[in-house]
């Protein structure tokens, strides 16, 4: 955990160089300092959530990671993840790639409930991660679970799938290779890679791209129609340490998901080169990083009027409890 600190407090402090001041990638509502006299001390709460979640959980930065990629690239970046289901609403927590894996919705609720015991009603919060992010946004007041099967790129992706998906949401390649840098910490259950283990493509081999040892360690872990909920780490040199170590994993092919050993392993891939630089040098990994991060925390965002200042994350306000008092006594 002590690792993990250190490298995203780095990348929380260096969020704010790379991020303009006022606007950002073409939002002109947008400022990482909207909430300094409404909220001043909003990002001071949000990392003490984090941290004292990181203290029983090891697992919770990555998940919130994942949550907020899970997010944006559905829509974009309107938190319509957290919506529970209702009457009229779909919930995207019951989408293929969310369903009993999408996790971290309590501490999103915990920043939530904090953010309005010091200022009620008026941060929309999303981005829990990058301190840097926090900005006058709204809640959509929908979700949608179709758009989250179709939009979520699925570890089984190829490559070319993989670039796709990214540039639908006007993501690049270098975003693509960064934010799948995502990686170095977190785990996977073996239903998402067990395919790679025993019937790569319907082949009935494992995927040839896979390292024998790594291959043989998996298959120990995951046995041939075992218990698919069972974890394996991402990263299984650092599992919880955000550092470059992921790149260098897929070098020697110890990519745990083959939408992760795809960069490297696709022959001729421009990718490859990136995967290089960033094992080679991990600040740039970091930097590149976090302004992928903002990049994508841009999507299709909700300003000025748009959406809503939900009193509960899970719901929309008219199906919420009226008052920012009674909300902190639910949770």
């Amino acid at each position: 955990m002590a690792q993990w600190h250190l490298s995203f407090s780095r990348l929380a402090s260096m969020s704010l160089s790379f991020l303009p001041d006022g606007a950002g990638y073409g939002e002109a509502q947008l400022s990482p300092t909207f909430y300094d006299e409404d909220c001043p001390n909003a990002t001071s709460i949000v990392r003490a959530v984090i941290v004292e979640a990181l203290q029983t959980d090891p697992r919770i930065a990555a998940s919130l990671t994942r949550l907020f990629f899970h997010d944006c690239f559905v829509n974009g970046c309107d938190g319509s993840i957290l919506l529970d289901n209702s009457s009229t609403i779909d919930s995207e927590k019951g989408a293929f790639a969310n369903n009993n894996s999408a996790r971290g919705f309590d501490v999103v609720d915990n920043i939530k409930t904090a953010l309005e015991t010091a200022c009620p009603g008026i941060v929309s919060f999303w981005r829990p991660l990058m301190d840097s992010s926090i900005r006058k946004k709204g809640f959509s007041t929908t979700a949608n679970r179709t758009a989250a099967n179709e939009a979520l790129p699925a570890p089984s992706f190829t490559l070319d799938e993989l670039k796709a998906s990214f540039a639908a949401v006007g993501l690049d390649t270098t975003d693509l290779v960064a934010l799948s840098g995502a990686h170095t910490f977190g785990r996977a259950q073996c239903q998402f890679f067990s395919d790679r283990l025993y019937d790569f493509n319907s082949t009935g081999s494992p995927d040839p791209t896979l390292n024998s040892t790594y291959l043989e360690t998996l298959s120990a872990l995951c046995p041939e129609s075992g218990n698919g909920s069972v974890l394996a780490d991402l990263d299984p040199t650092t599992p919880d340490g955000f550092d470059a170590d992921y790149f260098s994993n897929l070098q020697v092919h110890y990519g745990l998901l083959q939408s992760d050993q795809e960069l490297f392993s696709t022959s001729g891939a421009d990718t490859v080169d990136i995967v290089n630089s960033y094992s080679a040098n991990q600040s740039a990994f970091f930097e590149s990083f976090v302004i992928s991060m903002n990049k994508m925390g841009n999507i299709s965002v909700l300003t000025g009027t748009e959406g809503e200042i939900r009193l509960n994350c899970s719901k929309v306000n008219e199906d919420s409890y009226g008052s920012s008092a009674t909300l902190i006594a639910e949770y």
